[in-house]
């Protein structure tokens, strides 16, 4: 039986509120199109007019598409809105890594919403973690994120304005150049990768992450290839084949653990699907060949996880699946009670996955100046507002 993605708070716009062409699929465009009077022989060529402006030149005003008649733009002003979601806050670390902290509108969720997005810059690549949930239901022990319950899902326009968002602010559409002292690859795109690895599981709002991820990948959109999207899951062993059937794009897994009872405690959803069905899973893949390797991510926690025993299992585990293992030295977050492997520990470790034939990269640790690790930027957020609160209402008491 296939996994029910829970749907968490409305989604729909609210009485009064236009809704945003950011997100709508080609059809849902015309559709759209054709609800405001558009002549359905036009509603096509329009469809597309819109697209290459949203996606190929990041139009954020109606005004700016000039090859869209006065007439038209006007009805569209008056029946739509290019949304983005709003900065909070802008933190850049020394090393060039990029957090936003965006708010979206509470569409049900009681007020205003806020998730992160992650940008790092590398020679060669600009990556993108993106959020898919406000919140978190899996409650990863060791993942930040899992201490900030669920408050719903993100829409396909939140999840596509994140991607625009990064864009805007990077100065990545043609013609407009990235703003002084941005750390970004030297050629290229910059934002050249998109990995569905911020807050939230994917899986679990599968409908929204797919519409927006086919956005992503469309040639005439923003036109990432499949092979530049990554979708990383916890496990959600239903989900994925449909993953890969009807979205196509690369696969992670958050193994973090060789043994059932290790797993259970660091990623509970491990209870459901144990190790074995997950790894079932992923043989099953569809496209998994040498070409198109599934990413096994692996957080290395000293004392827990990173014995030469646990690495000797980890290749005995993946025999048979084309497999990369990204090595990830965990970056401690206020509260919790994990370490750091040593360093020669993690090289260790990584010598002996890569013997066997995995590469087995170490995960440069990027942006730890500014909490880049998920959910630590609006949990300090946070924490400052009850802190600010707690103030009022004590000079308030004292008065």
């Amino acid at each position: 039986m296939l996994e029910k993605t829970p749907i968490i708070g409305d989604v729909t716009p609210r009485p009064g509120e236009l809704p945003s062409l950011v997100g709508m699929s080609r059809d849902q465009l015309a559709a759209a199109l054709t609800g405001i009077g558009i002549p359905e022989r036009q509603t096509r060529m329009r469809a597309a007019q819109l697209w290459h402006w949203l996606y190929i030149r990041g139009a954020t005003d109606f005004e700016a598409m000039t090859n869209v008649s006065k007439d038209l733009r006007a009805e569209l002003v008056r029946h739509f809105v290019l949304s983005r979601p709003e900065i909070v806050t802008e933190q850049v670390s020394d090393d060039g890594t990029r957090k936003w902290l965006l708010r979206f509108p509470s569409r049900g969720a009681g007020r205003p919403v806020e998730i992160e997005t992650v940008y790092i810059p590398e020679e060669g690549r600009g990556t993108l973690c993106v959020s898919s949930q406000v919140g978190c239901t899996l409650s990863c022990s060791f993942c930040h994120t899992g201490t900030q319950k669920l408050v719903r899902n993100l829409t396909p326009e939140e999840i596509v304005g994140q991607i625009l968002i990064a864009r805007d602010r990077l100065g990545d559409y043609p013609g407009k150049g990235a703003e002084e002292g941005t750390a970004a690859p030297s050629t290229g795109r910059l934002v050249s990768n998109v990995v569905m690895m911020g807050m939230g599981e994917p899986l679990y709002n599968f409908d929204h992450v797919k519409s927006a991820l086919l956005i992503a990948a469309d040639g005439d959109g923003i036109g990432l290839s499949r092979r530049r999207i990554t979708l990383s899951t916890s496990g959600v062993v239903p989900m994925i084949p449909r993953a890969g059937e009807e979205i196509g794009v690369m696969l992670a897994i958050s193994l973090h653990a060789v043994r059932d009872e290790l797993r259970d405690e660091l990623v509970p959803l491990n209870r459901k699907y144990p190790i074995a069905e997950l790894l079932a899973a992923c043989r099953a893949y569809p496209g998994l060949s040498n070409a198109r390797r599934i990413t096994f991510e692996y957080v290395m926690l000293k004392g827990i996880n990173d014995s030469l025993a646990d690495a000797r299992e980890l290749v005995r585990l993946l025999a048979g699946i084309p497999a990369k293992i990204n090595l990830i030295p965990f970056n401690p977050w206020p509260g919790t009670d994990y370490e750091c492997s040593d360093w020669e520990e993690i090289e260790r470790f990584a010598d002996l996955v890569n013997r066997a034939g995995y590469a087995s990269p170490i995960r440069t640790p990027r942006g730890r100046d500014i909490l880049a690790a998920c959910g630590q930027l609006k949990s300090e957020s946070e924490r400052l507002r009850i802190r600010e609160r707690m103030a009022l209402e004590a000079m308030i008491g004292a008065d």
